[in-house]
């Protein structure tokens, strides 16, 4: 979602994360609509969720927490964790669920940058900005040169780059943001221009994950300012 604009109590993602339940969509321009699962966000994390949980190492940083399910679920498993979103309702929510989480985007400056052990980008959150390249490029300005970064990918192959808004079905309406796509194809690709080799990839229940690490001798690029400032629900 957009912190260019401002977030009110009525917009749509906050009261669907107030009430804990759907429907909610990204609507593109062209009245295409992607199913956000709110529920599944708000609930405990899912046997998918604990594959992630399971390879978090060290201090972890998740980006576009929203209701903070994994951040709650890593600070009850001993681990230093942070959540970041630009909902004033996720990070509420987070921290009713046990969580630590602060108001702000990823390309702002951020507590612990180049020491975190691993960061999520979990619920499509690689469309932070619409531009995959340099969320990527900021993820390397942020992990530890040893960290990883766990991103859960489209199911299908895709690489796009749009403009949605968040819509409830009923006619309801936030404000526009550009937003990204990728399936795991177009992720390598992206990640391996900066400076990112693939470790690992597994599908659960129909959702893909993919783990990068650094590669040996990459140099973190600084990241391509900040796109839209968006973090994603």
């Amino acid at each position: 979602m957009t912190a260019a604009a401002a977030w009110t109590a009525d917009d749509p993602y906050s009261l669907a994360l107030r009430s804990g339940r759907g429907p909610l969509y990204l609507r593109r321009r062209d009245g295409w609509l992607l199913p956000l699962e709110v529920e599944r966000w708000c609930e405990a994390p899912d046997e998918a969720d604990r594959t992630v949980l399971g390879r978090c190492r060290g201090a972890v940083l998740d980006i576009g927490c929203g209701p903070g399910r994994l951040v709650a679920a890593l600070a009850a498993r001993g681990h230093r964790a942070l959540g970041i979103d630009v909902s004033p309702e996720a990070v509420a929510r987070t921290a009713r669920a046990g969580g630590s989480a602060l108001h702000r985007s990823v390309f702002d400056s951020l507590p612990g940058e180049g020491r975190w052990g691993t960061a999520l980008l979990i619920d499509g959150n690689i469309g932070i900005g619409g531009d995959p390249a340099a969320l990527l490029g900021r993820m390397a300005e942020v992990l530890a040169a040893s960290g990883s970064l766990i991103v859960e990918c489209a199911e299908v192959d895709v690489d796009e780059r749009c403009e949605v808004r968040v819509a409830d079905g009923r006619g309801a309406l936030g404000t526009p943001f550009v937003w990204a796509r990728v399936g795991a194809a177009a992720l390598t690709a992206h990640a391996g221009a900066r400076g990112w080799v693939r470790a690992d990839q597994w599908t659960v229940a129909g959702r893909v994950f993919v783990e990068l690490r650094r590669r040996a001798g990459a140099v973190p690029r600084p990241s391509d300012g900040r796109p839209d400032r968006a973090v994603g629900p």
